[in-house]
């Protein structure tokens, strides 16, 4: 078989001792007599993968002890109405950064449920940058500040860590997870959809 080397947005390549071990545990996972596919998610041997997934991310990510991991259904784009309905409390306005496609679909959902002040906007440039920290309007009301690390779309990316002051920094990682070492303590979430690049 011959290899495509995919650099699509979308999901990366995967290593093919990787898809050869997937291939190999599809019928039978660890001599558990079925695939993983059959297994009950609250038997053992499922929520030891859990468990494991959890304990390698939080070791891959240096995730300190006071940080939870959890594993949701609905990809990144459930945390769009996730996002807000977790973190307003009583705050009525969120801060959000428009750096593209993905930003843009954030802010629609959470406008839904909050005041949204888009604190910097590129889409006068059709997209082709992001802002640097002295371009963020940030509002000390608001609940949180969310921006989108890595653009596929538009091929831009933060090279920095936006200071979002005194409220909880969220990032949708998608597409740049574990790319690269980070300070997870600068941040109060984030979050991935594990189609990427996991």
């Amino acid at each position: 078989m011959s290899r495509v080397f995919n650099f699509s947005a979308g999901p990366a390549t995967l290593p093919k001792a990787v898809l050869e071990q997937v291939r190999d545990e599809m019928l039978e996972w660890q001599d558990e007599g079925m695939s993983v596919m059959e297994m009950s998610h609250r038997g053992k041997a499922f929520v030891s993968i859990l468990e494991q997934a959890e304990v390698d991310l939080r070791q891959l990510l240096e995730v300190p002890a006071n940080y939870k991991i959890l594993f949701l259904q609905g990809g990144a784009s459930a945390q769009f109405s996730m996002v807000p309905l977790n973190l307003l409390g009583e705050k009525q306005q969120a801060d959000y950064v428009n750096t593209g496609s993905w930003s843009k679909k954030a802010i629609a959902e959470a406008k839904r449920f909050c005041d949204v002040s888009v604190v910097a906007d590129s889409s006068d440039v059709n997209f082709s940058r992001v802002p640097a920290q002295s371009e963020l309007e940030l509002n000390s009301d608001a609940a949180y500040l969310h921006y989108t690390g890595n653009n596929t779309i538009f091929g831009t990316e933060f090279h920095y860590v936006p200071d979002a002051s005194d409220v909880p920094l969220v990032c949708d990682a998608s597409s740049n997870i574990l790319s690269r070492s980070v300070d997870v303590s600068k941040f109060g979430l984030i979050y991935a959809g594990a189609q990427k690049n996991i």
